[in-house]
């Protein structure tokens, strides 16, 4: 292709700006500049902008970019001219620019200009992106402020695609960013829209580790804007720069990817089961895209991030900028190896017996900063009055309670075991201790750093309140999970009442505040029940192996302890008879089957079957089960109510299977075994004794699960108060998307309400992106261990071997199957691809899974312990499960023929998916259901940020 030229592109040679703007329609063409001829200028940012001038020296260095041209800012201001928009700019409000400039067609004589560059390159499908002045510059990237429209072709679409990037100069969050009154120009990319089948961006210094001598690599199926976004997972490589040698290499499992869905239209899809668990890039392939990184670092003299893509084997560059912020060294020993959020003496600090077991459920996992933050906010305001629910009468410092570690929430049981030996049954730390650890610490020759609680009139005045507290709460805990109950369902209506978005900030403060008190008083509530039956269960395992030996083992998760009502396996119930309803009415099932997850909820709204379907089956469940979510406390995560996908994955699967209610019933309404035989063998002391040891852990665990769902609604009001929040900073420009609510700080968006302080200093940039990158290095990490003692050095841990093909964990369910695996990364993605009978493999679960467990085989998890969820549920439905595997995800792959027996707590790999011919792609096909990603599409009116 020929490079046009004229008197605008010899000043743009020359680093500088037309003198004037073009007058002539013949000047226009010269305007455009096609990219990767002759030789690089010195400096035509003021011409091409950042993103433009990067490419074209790209291109003429012959490094592998596609065919691209660039409408040069001098167009730009002629098109302001013509219109007669320049004169109104001066002084103009940014949104009336903006919609000046959408409202308005461009004049034939520009727009010729950009269509015969558009087909000089042969009309192809493109992708049309901003380029700014100051964008990729070593000062400032400018990275996602202006628009990109994806996936373009034909004549109008490529105009309309490049009045949309114009006016993205007036974009909110362009002028936020710009932090200037000055608009300066924009430049504007047209380039050959490539499909890529791996995409990524790769790093030539590690933006969040200084070892020298790193290329980091990150690369996920599809188009790279998923990983952008967030919405995929993603493979982590570190290539050598000298020897281009693959030194460190984490495969994860990747379920989704962004590609196309369908002409114009960009979104989310599947990736095919045999490349899931594979490596996106070969060992070859990541020393071809080190040489490009060397390649680009020399060319510009210093440290680059580079997004790339592959098509069909070859490399493609899409853009390059400075590294605008440097790694920092790790913190000091104690803040980087402990969960302490204070210094501690070194006894202390190294002392610690930490978990992560059973702490709530809601906590398991890696969380967000935002979900972090919450868990402070927890931590100093209300987990503290959660220990004086227990009867606890010194509640300690709140910052000693709770810890941090590689974005994970520790519990420092020392601490809350040296507290709780104020009460009579936990007077023995051991007996709180050892329900808190796993097997990897052995405990025979811990002590307490923290010692013990102070006797004397301090303990027996703590022993007296104790005493008086638990008579207090066995005569109020029936009316208080009532009361627990009805508060609930008061909340949660007038919830669904409020209209958020027409609210003044002052009143949203209110709002929060309120929510935040419930928030207080149903986790205090339910506190009492949870550790209750923690206590009962753990006194019913020891009376069991104390007075029956060998024939009491196990023998708490056989006896028939009369929970098949909990709510939580109630919801798999209920959720059969919602698919029921629905495939008794075939406009329903049409609707739920054949159309896109994020669209069902509408078209059933609008069609009168759906309507009617929906008010008569999904209002009533909703509002008994809508608030459950995944891992409940890291509120960036929706609630089934806000996206009801899931549900409608397992309607399908539901319907597909021929799944009965009577199945249901028979796995959770209990099996004949052996206890009550067991049982009658005692005297009738210790009978019944263990009767009522029964029945008090029966108790408590049910009204655990009942008041468990005010607990759960009570985080999200506060989640609909915070993405509130996070939409109105997305419309000022704050933030680039609502994705971006995940970096922020809890206590920021409290700050910002109960003041009148301006968004754009409550929630600063740099540490939003500060709090980005920490949390993507936490998601490189391996999995921390459950518990620790002291301190503990994560970057130390070792991929398991591949090869392996025994697991041992513990025994959580009793029962031995045989079956195929299922590995199930993204719950709601997966769930239509689950066959009754498969073997579920995941790496933890939480109440939103419970609907799988009612056609799982068996139930296999890396890590949990005997009262996470998915013992408890598993035990309820009969289900055989291993828990605390540590590396199952890892070693077994989906079809893998396995052996889990739930009684000795193993799993045997006995034929893999390769040599057994299994098919692995269940019911659900690669591209059995897309979801489109909001601004992706090509039309004008939506488009990615790039």
């Amino acid at each position: 292709m020929d490079t046009h030229v004229s008197d605008s592109t010899t000043a743009a040679a020359a680093g500088e700006r037309p003198a004037s703007p073009v007058t002539d329609p013949a000047g226009y063409a010269a305007c455009v500049v096609t990219l990767g001829t002759g030789a690089p200028a010195t400096d035509h940012r003021g011409e091409l902008g950042g993103k433009g001038t990067r490419l074209a020296e790209l291109s003429a260095a012959g490094l592998p970019v596609p065919p691209a041209f660039c409408l040069t800012t001098a167009l730009f201001d002629a098109y302001l001219r013509e219109t007669g928009i320049a004169a109104e700019a001066p002084g103009a409000d940014p949104r009336t620019m903006r919609e000046r400039i959408l409202g308005t067609r461009m004049p034939a004589p520009i727009a010729d200009a950009v269509l015969d560059a558009y087909g000089s390159m042969g009309r192809p499908r493109v992708a049309v992106r901003s380029s700014g002045l100051r964008e990729d510059s070593a000062a400032q990237s400018f990275a996602g402020q202006h628009d990109t429209v994806l996936d373009v072709c034909g004549d109008e679409d490529v105009l309309d695609a490049v009045l949309r990037c114009w006016a993205s100069l007036w974009s909110d969050r362009a002028t936020v960013y710009r932090d200037t009154d000055a608009s300066d120009s924009l430049a504007v990319v047209v380039q050959e829209m490539i499909h890529t089948d791996v995409s990524g961006v790769m790093f030539t210094v590690d933006p969040v580790n200084p070892r020298p001598h790193r290329l980091v690599v990150e690369a996920c199926q599809g188009l790279g804007e998923g990983l952008v976004s967030g919405q995929v997972s993603s493979d982590f490589f570190v290539v050598d720069d000298e020897k281009l040698e693959v030194v460190e290499e984490r495969v994860r499992y990747k379920v989704t990817k962004c590609a196309p869905l369908e002409p114009g239209r960009i979104g989310m899809t599947k990736v095919d089961a045999a490349s899931r668990s594979v490596p996106c890039l070969t060992h070859d392939q990541l020393r071809e895209l080190g040489a490009l990184a060397v390649r680009i670092r020399d060319l510009y003299g210093s440290e680059q991030d580079i997004e790339w893509g592959v098509r069909d084997g070859a490399f493609h560059l899409f853009q390059t900028r400075p590294i605008t912020t440097r790694p920092t060294a790790p913190p000091a020993p104690s803040g980087a190896l402990s969960p302490y959020v204070a210094p501690q003496p070194e006894p202390i600090l190294n002392g610690t017996l930490w978990s992560r077991m059973d702490i709530g459920e809601i906590f398991v996992g890696l969380m967000t900063p935002l979900g972090l933050s919450f868990a402070r906010y927890y931590q100093r305001n209300v987990h503290t009055d959660c220990a004086g629910a227990l009867g606890v009468r010194d509640t300690g410092e709140a910052d000693l309670h709770m810890g941090f570690y590689q974005g994970h929430v520790y519990l420092n049981i020392s601490y809350s075991s040296y507290l709780l030996a104020q009460c009579l049954p936990t007077r023995d730390q051991r007996h709180f201790t050892s329900r808190f650890v796993s097997e990897e610490v052995d405990l025979s020759t811990y002590e307490n750093p923290f010692g013990t609680f102070p006797g004397g009139m301090e303990d027996l005045l703590s022993t007296v309140h104790w005493l008086q507290h638990t008579a207090r709460e066995m005569t109020q805990m029936k009316s208080r999970s009532q009361q627990m109950v009805d508060a609930r369902l008061y909340e949660f209506d007038r919830a669904r009442g409020l209209d958020l978005t027409r609210m003044s900030r002052r009143e949203l403060h209110g709002e929060l505040h309120r929510d935040l008190a419930w928030f207080h008083d149903m986790h205090v509530g339910y506190m009492p029940y949870y550790i209750n039956a923690f206590a009962f269960y753990g006194l019913l395992t020891e009376l069991c192996a104390r007075w029956l030996g060998s024939d009491g083992t196990g023998l708490q998760n056989r006896v028939k302890t009369d929970m098949s009502s909990l709510r939580t396996v109630e919801s798999a119930k209920e959720v059969w008879a919602v698919a029921q309803a629905a495939k008794n009415d075939p406009a329903v099932l049409k609707i739920i089957k054949d159309e896109p997850l994020e669209d069902i909820a509408r078209l059933l709204r609008e069609d009168p079957a759906g309507r009617r379907f929906w008010d008569r089956h999904m209002e009533p469940f909703l509002r008994a089960n809508g608030t459950r979510g995944h891992q409940e406390m890291e509120i960036t995560h929706p609630r089934w109510i806000d996206d009801p996908s899931y549900i409608f994955q397992m309607i399908r699967r539901y319907v597909a299977d021929g799944f009965s209610i009577d199945d249901i019933l028979r796995r959770s309404s209990g099996w004949s075994d052996d206890s009550r035989e067991v049982l009658d063998r005692l005297p009738m002391p210790k009978r019944q004794i263990l009767d009522t040891v029964i029945s008090l852990y029966a108790l408590c665990s049910e009204l655990r699960e009942t008041t468990r769902m005010s607990m759960i609604t009570s985080i999200w009001l506060v989640r609909n108060v915070v993405y509130e929040v996070g939409r109105r900073l997305v419309a000022d420009g704050v933030l680039h998307s609502l994705d971006e609510v995940a970096h922020l700080d809890f206590e920021d968006v409290r700050r910002y309400l109960a003041g009148d302080e301006d968004a754009v200093r409550v929630f600063d940039r740099a540490r939003i992106d500060a709090a980005r990158r920490l949390h993507e290095h936490n998601k490189r990490l391996p999995e921390p261990p459950l518990t620790f003692v002291g301190v503990h050095d994560i970057t130390a841990s070792v991929r398991p071997a591949a090869d392996g093909a025994r697991l041992e964990g513990l025994a959580a369910s009793p029962g031995r199957i045989v079956g195929r695996a299922r590995i199930v990364e993204d719950l709601v993605w997966q769930a239509d691809e689950f066959e009754a009978g498969e073997i579920l493999v995941t790496r933890y679960t939480d109440a939103s899974w419970t609907p799988l467990f009612a056609i799982a085989g068996g139930v296999v998890t890396d890590i949990g312990s005997m009262l996470s969820h998915s013992s408890i549920v598993a035990r309820e439905f009969h289900v055989p499960s291993v828990v605390n595997t540590k590396d199952a995800t890892q070693r077994i792959n989906t079809g893998d023929l396995i052996v889990v027996d739930g009684d000795a707590g193993t799993v045997e790999v006995v034929e893999s998916a390769d040599t057994g011919g299994a098919d692995t792609e269940g019911a659900g096909s690669a591209d059995a259901d897309a979801r489109s990603t909001p601004g992706a599409d090509a039309s004008p009116a939506d488009a990615a940020h790039d």
